[in-house]
Protein backbone atom coordinates (compact mmCIF):
# COMPACT_ATOMS: atom_id res chain seq x y z
CA UNK A 1 0.00 0.00 0.00
CA UNK A 2 1.17 3.55 -0.87
CA UNK A 3 0.48 6.48 1.01
CA UNK A 4 0.38 10.15 -0.26
CA UNK A 5 0.82 13.10 1.74
CA UNK A 6 -2.04 15.54 1.60
CA UNK A 7 -1.47 19.40 1.74
CA UNK A 8 -4.00 19.97 4.30
CA UNK A 9 -4.11 17.91 7.48
CA UNK A 10 -1.27 16.04 7.69
CA UNK A 11 -3.26 12.65 7.64
CA UNK A 12 -1.89 10.26 4.94
CA UNK A 13 -4.26 9.48 2.32
CA UNK A 14 -4.57 5.70 0.78
CA UNK A 15 -3.17 5.24 -3.20
CA UNK A 16 -5.56 3.16 -4.74
CA UNK A 17 -2.43 2.54 -7.35
CA UNK A 18 -0.26 -0.16 -8.10
CA UNK A 19 3.42 0.09 -8.17
CA UNK A 20 4.56 -2.23 -11.28
CA UNK A 21 7.93 -1.32 -11.46
CA UNK A 22 8.73 -4.45 -10.16
CA UNK A 23 6.65 -6.29 -12.27
CA UNK A 24 8.76 -5.13 -14.74
CA UNK A 25 11.86 -5.48 -13.45
CA UNK A 26 11.05 -9.52 -13.18
CA UNK A 27 9.47 -9.40 -16.71
CA UNK A 28 12.60 -8.21 -18.34
CA UNK A 29 14.63 -10.25 -16.77
CA UNK A 30 13.13 -13.21 -17.95
CA UNK A 31 12.89 -11.92 -21.26
CA UNK A 32 16.39 -11.57 -21.31
CA UNK A 33 16.61 -15.42 -20.32
CA UNK A 34 14.65 -16.61 -22.96
CA UNK A 35 16.61 -14.35 -25.51
CA UNK A 36 20.03 -15.75 -24.16
CA UNK A 37 18.80 -19.40 -23.83
CA UNK A 38 16.01 -20.47 -26.59
CA UNK A 39 18.90 -20.03 -29.06
CA UNK A 40 20.92 -22.71 -27.36
CA UNK A 41 17.94 -24.83 -27.30
CA UNK A 42 17.77 -25.29 -30.72
CA UNK A 43 20.71 -27.42 -32.48
CA UNK A 44 20.14 -26.50 -36.07
CA UNK A 45 22.18 -27.06 -38.63
CA UNK A 46 21.31 -26.83 -42.42
CA UNK A 47 23.26 -29.51 -44.11
CA UNK A 48 22.38 -29.69 -47.96
CA UNK A 49 20.80 -33.76 -48.72
CA UNK A 50 21.46 -35.51 -51.58
CA UNK A 51 18.31 -37.07 -52.64
CA UNK A 52 18.31 -40.72 -53.64
CA UNK A 53 15.50 -42.25 -56.61
CA UNK A 54 16.33 -45.66 -55.18
CA UNK A 55 13.58 -47.63 -53.80
CA UNK A 56 13.52 -49.70 -51.16
CA UNK A 57 14.71 -53.24 -51.82
CA UNK A 58 12.11 -55.63 -51.37
CA UNK A 59 12.84 -58.44 -48.62
CA UNK A 60 12.76 -62.15 -50.16
CA UNK A 61 10.41 -64.05 -48.99
CA UNK A 62 12.79 -67.37 -47.94
CA UNK A 63 16.03 -65.47 -47.20
CA UNK A 64 19.52 -67.70 -47.80
CA UNK A 65 21.57 -67.85 -45.18
CA UNK A 66 25.29 -68.96 -45.18
CA UNK A 67 26.32 -69.59 -41.82
CA UNK A 68 30.40 -69.93 -40.58
CA UNK A 69 30.60 -71.87 -36.80
CA UNK A 70 33.59 -71.05 -34.81
CA UNK A 71 34.81 -74.72 -35.65
CA UNK A 72 34.80 -73.17 -39.29
CA UNK A 73 31.93 -75.57 -40.77
CA UNK A 74 29.34 -74.53 -42.85
CA UNK A 75 25.96 -74.50 -42.99
CA UNK A 76 23.04 -73.04 -45.51
CA UNK A 77 20.12 -72.64 -43.88
CA UNK A 78 20.22 -74.93 -41.25
CA UNK A 79 21.98 -77.70 -42.47
CA UNK A 80 25.51 -78.11 -42.76
CA UNK A 81 27.09 -79.10 -45.84
CA UNK A 82 31.02 -79.91 -47.08
CA UNK A 83 32.90 -76.63 -48.81
CA UNK A 84 33.52 -79.66 -51.53
CA UNK A 85 29.84 -79.60 -52.55
CA UNK A 86 28.69 -75.91 -51.46
CA UNK A 87 28.43 -74.54 -54.48
CA UNK A 88 25.91 -77.71 -55.80
CA UNK A 89 23.81 -77.03 -52.56
CA UNK A 90 23.52 -74.08 -52.54
CA UNK A 91 22.25 -73.65 -56.69
CA UNK A 92 19.88 -76.40 -55.46
CA UNK A 93 18.74 -74.56 -52.76
CA UNK A 94 18.10 -71.23 -54.95
CA UNK A 95 17.25 -73.47 -58.05
CA UNK A 96 19.85 -71.94 -59.89
CA UNK A 97 18.72 -68.45 -59.43
CA UNK A 98 22.01 -66.70 -59.23
CA UNK A 99 20.32 -63.43 -58.50
CA UNK A 100 19.22 -64.24 -55.05
CA UNK A 101 20.57 -62.44 -52.36
CA UNK A 102 22.78 -64.77 -50.46
CA UNK A 103 22.79 -63.53 -46.49
CA UNK A 104 26.62 -64.34 -44.85
CA UNK A 105 26.49 -65.26 -40.54
CA UNK A 106 30.27 -66.05 -39.25
CA UNK A 107 30.55 -66.52 -35.51
CA UNK A 108 32.73 -63.76 -33.92
CA UNK A 109 35.68 -65.91 -32.78
CA UNK A 110 35.65 -66.85 -36.95
CA UNK A 111 38.72 -64.90 -38.45
CA UNK A 112 38.59 -62.39 -41.28
CA UNK A 113 40.52 -64.46 -43.66
CA UNK A 114 38.65 -67.62 -43.29
CA UNK A 115 35.44 -65.24 -43.59
CA UNK A 116 36.57 -63.75 -47.03
CA UNK A 117 37.35 -67.71 -47.92
CA UNK A 118 33.59 -68.22 -47.82
CA UNK A 119 32.66 -65.10 -49.71
CA UNK A 120 34.66 -66.55 -52.24
CA UNK A 121 33.33 -69.55 -52.70
CA UNK A 122 30.06 -67.73 -52.61
CA UNK A 123 31.16 -65.56 -55.89
CA UNK A 124 33.32 -68.45 -57.24
CA UNK A 125 29.59 -70.24 -57.29
CA UNK A 126 27.67 -67.43 -59.45
CA UNK A 127 26.52 -65.25 -56.69
CA UNK A 128 27.28 -61.97 -56.61
CA UNK A 129 24.79 -60.88 -53.69
CA UNK A 130 26.17 -61.15 -50.56
CA UNK A 131 24.73 -59.27 -47.61
CA UNK A 132 26.64 -59.44 -44.14
CA UNK A 133 24.77 -60.00 -41.14
CA UNK A 134 25.11 -58.78 -37.42
CA UNK A 135 23.43 -58.45 -34.29
CA UNK A 136 21.47 -55.16 -33.88
CA UNK A 137 22.67 -53.85 -30.45
CA UNK A 138 24.44 -51.73 -28.63
CA UNK A 139 28.06 -50.64 -29.75
CA UNK A 140 30.87 -52.95 -28.21
CA UNK A 141 28.97 -55.95 -27.80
Amino acid sequence: MAGKISDGGGDLDENAEINVTPFIDVMLVLLIIFMVAAPLATVDMKVDLPQSAAKPAPRDDKPVFVTLKADLALAIGNDETARESFADELKRLTEGNTETRVLLRADKAVDYGELMTVMNLIQNAGYTKIALVGLEGAPGR
